[in-house]
């Protein structure tokens, strides 16, 4: 549990005596989805074993006690920035997954001279997003849905099934607080990253799965339209948590954009 910017947060950290091999392997932030506790991503994290990699429960998720007051996006890339200041890290690479994608974009903008590169997976650019499929969206704006334990998990299998084909263990998944849950919402209802998105001139890797029936491919599309220079990575068959259900895969790809050279760009 750490004290940073008003808020206690739990944090979590994996591989922090990695040295890395080269002066651009920065540590890596992953932004976790909406609702998701921090051990979700231990299976991706696992696998980057020659980096640092940092995450946090968002406030009232996990094990981070619930905010006071209800914040924005840009709130919580303020609090992330804060959080590096408390460990002494003065640059790092973030990659936002589903909901964690807005803050990840929103740190991006705010803090350029400590983002080095940016990777959005299954997200959007906020509340002009292209909407996913009724029947899954209708579950996830109901609180009940994702407040208890085992109902959150039979969503959860469900975002695993809506397109995707892997087999997923769920067991890691902690129900939010309800008001951990609404806060978040809140959150991102009120984001927008259109505004801005021309102006990110770091690099980009955009991920999205085309059966993906949250977050309909059509965002990532947007996202690398938007991005100059932006570099699209489409996988199929794994559903809107496609990095859960196929962590070496992703981690594949991942590791090569990072890894790659400072100049590394994708065609359009």
């Amino acid at each position: 549990m750490v004290g940073v910017a008003g808020r206690r947060l739990r944090v979590g950290q994996w591989h922090t005596d990695a040295a890395g091999t080269a002066a651009e392997q920065r540590p890596l932030v992953m932004l976790n989805g909406i609702g998701m506790n921090i051990e979700m991503l231990d299976p991706i994290a696992g696998l980057l074993d020659d980096r640092r990699v940092i995450s946090f429960d968002m406030p009232g998720i996990g094990k981070s006690p619930d905010p006071i007051f209800p914040y924005t996006i840009p709130h919580i890339a303020l609090t992330l920035a804060a959080l590096l200041d408390r460990l002494k890290i003065d640059s790092v690479d973030v990659l936002g997954i589903s909901w964690g994608g807005a803050v990840a974009q929103q740190f991006a903008f705010q803090h350029k001279a400590r983002t080095g590169k940016l990777v959005l997976a299954a997200t959007s650019s906020g509340s002009s997003m292209a909407q996913g499929n009724a029947p899954l969206m209708s579950h996830l704006l109901d609180p009940l849905e994702w407040t208890v334990q085992k109902t959150m998990r039979r969503n959860l299998a469900m975002l695993y099934n809506g397109g995707g084909t892997s087999m997923v263990s769920l067991n890691a998944a902690t129900a939010p607080s309800p008001v951990g849950w609404a806060c978040q919402m809140a959150a991102f209802a009120g984001f927008s990253s259109a505004p801005y998105l021309s102006m990110l001139s770091l690099p980009v890797m955009i991920m999205a799965d085309e059966d993906d029936q949250l977050v309909p491919p059509a965002n990532a599309q947007f996202l690398h339209n938007a991005i100059p220079h932006s570099r699209l990575e489409m996988f199929h068959g794994g559903g809107h948590l496609f990095m859960f259900s196929r962590p070496e895969a992703f981690v594949e790809r991942l590791r090569g954009f990072l890894d790659g050279g400072k100049n590394e760009r994708a065609a359009r």
